[in-house]
């Protein structure tokens, strides 16, 4: 689903820490609002005083420099707030971004001026579970994993939908994705691509060994229940967070996100497909062979 929006005044421009080339071009993006007086900052994602800015709602709109995994940074800062996101690729891969380093002189007018659409995409929750006692609860944007630890040995994994088995896995892992999540790892182990304004959330296993090798997609309503068996380590990671360790018994229980995230986009429905196409023909991950 798309919806207009108004005018931008305020910007937030956030980058990942560590990367001054990133950080230049923020401020070059800076010097460029501001000439046309659109007030703006620079930030890194790890900026303690750039998230109570966001959440006292001290900007219209977040631009996030880099590749993806920027863009999930600043996009789990930006949801839980309604703050529309827009991305310009300045790495390798950036299938989440509307722009690049070569073309937002073009296109940030439209941005200030308005004319631009809202995508709103489908989010997901994930609750680990130890004990009867909520440990933690993820807002996810692609995928919630659960997978074998350090050790190279499959796990038991058992996934039950709205309190009935669904299937029984003995697999490196178990993914629970978004449709934005389709076209991540889910797609890397042969999952289906869902466009983007569906709301499902789609189950695929990771190196399934004599279990059941399909993926699932399930209504927005349902209720997802992970759990696993094993003699070995096996962790959740939400978006490529860091893992936490499941212990036999825990849970990872996984829904629908109450919060969306916005994404700003300037281009016709079929800017999706053509996207896709353009990197299934060349892998720009893969660089010079």
């Amino acid at each position: 689903m798309h919806e207009l929006f108004e005018s931008i005044q305020r910007i937030a421009i956030v980058t990942k820490p560590g990367s001054p080339d990133t950080l230049k071009e923020g401020e070059v993006i800076q010097a460029w609002l501001d000439s046309r007086g659109v007030a703006s900052r620079v930030s890194t994602t790890d900026d303690p005083l750039l998230l109570q800015e966001i959440a006292a709602r001290k900007f219209d709109l977040l631009i996030a420099l880099g590749g993806d995994g920027t863009m999930l940074r600043a996009g789990h800062l930006a949801a839980p707030h309604g703050l529309p996101i827009l991305g310009i690729n300045l790495g390798k891969f950036g299938f989440l971004m509307q722009l690049t380093r070569a073309d937002w002189q073009q296109s940030l007018p439209r941005l200030i001026n308005g004319d631009f659409k809202i995508e709103n995409r489908m989010m997901l929750k994930a609750e680990h579970w130890h004990e009867g006692n909520l440990l933690n609860t993820d807002q996810v944007i692609n995928e919630v994993v659960v997978a074998r630890g350090q050790v190279v040995r499959p796990i038991r994994i058992h996934a039950e939908v709205d309190g009935y088995p669904l299937a029984g896995y003995v697999a490196d892992g178990l993914i629970a994705s978004t449709p934005t999540g389709s076209t991540a790892y889910a797609l890397a182990v042969g999952g289906p691509i869902l466009p983007p304004e569906m709301r499902n959330i789609l189950i695929t296993p990771v190196a399934p060994h004599l279990s059941f090798d399909r993926a699932v997609i399930l209504p927005e309503g349902a209720s997802v229940k992970i759990s696993t068996t094993s003699d070995h380590e096996a962790v959740v990671s939400v978006d490529g967070h860091p893992p936490a360790l499941l212990h036999n018994g825990d849970y990872v229980i996984v829904t629908a996100s109450d919060f969306t995230i916005k994404f700003v986009v300037f281009q016709d429905p079929g800017y999706f497909y053509r996207n896709l196409r353009n990197y299934m023909e060349q892998n720009p991950s893969i660089g010079d062979i």
